[in-house]
């Protein structure tokens, strides 16, 4: 199968492939944009796992359509809920105070905003995961880590909210983790985990 991401985030595609380097068949996988494909994506799902499989088929038909041949389409969709503000930013996380707005402006505004809320600080990283197989059948799986809100953000590593995402257990932000520590616990690699034993069960399926 030629295996598909269905993203053009580079930092993402960097922890995608941290992640799946020792995953027998899973390793090769190339961003959509690698394959030469952009469709128009609308992410209108009211959940995270509608929105990883609307890009998913999306870029999968795309596949299609370019005579790639056994596409695998996965995509994620993934974002941070904290509780006191009722789940926000949610599944607009990436568009929370605007697509091109920096996430220097957007963490500390979201440690304001929780702040203000009181005292429950609780929030997790939520990852969906969707899977289109050639045969155009699909799964979707969801991988969390469970945290709270950091009062000042810390770390240099990792990308978007996690330097103000703080592990009570690890006593750090998920910034503050090497990578190799963050994969072992994080909502992706969670997610990436069960979409591997997903797409291990239908080769098995395919061969008999």
């Amino acid at each position: 199968m030629n295996i598909i991401f269905a993203t053009g985030n580079n930092d993402k595609m960097k922890e995608i492939h941290e992640i799946l380097g020792d995953m027998k068949g899973l390793s090769s996988v190339k961003s959509m944009k690698e394959w030469g494909l952009d469709p128009e994506i609308i992410e209108d799902g009211d959940t995270f796992e509608a929105n990883a499989l609307i890009k998913a088929q999306v870029v999968h038909d795309a596949a299609m359509a370019a005579g790639i041949e056994n596409p695998l389409v996965l995509a994620d969709d993934s974002g941070l809920c904290i509780d006191c503000l009722n789940g926000e930013p949610g599944i607009y996380s990436a568009r929370f105070m605007g697509h091109d707005t920096p996430y220097s402006i957007k963490n500390p505004e979201l440690i304001r905003r929780v702040n203000e809320a009181g005292t429950d600080r609780t929030a997790r990283f939520v990852c969906a995961i969707a899977a289109v197989f050639p045969d155009g059948s699909h799964e979707v799986v969801r991988g969390t880590v469970e945290g709270e809100i950091a009062r000042t953000p810390a770390g240099a590593n990792g990308f978007g909210f996690d330097p103000i995402f703080f592990l009570p257990e690890r006593g750090c932000t998920t910034a503050e983790l090497a990578p190799s520590e963050k994969h072992a616990i994080s909502h992706r690699g969670n997610a990436l985990r069960l979409i591997r034993k997903v797409i291990e069960q239908h080769e098995s399926a395919d061969r008999k």
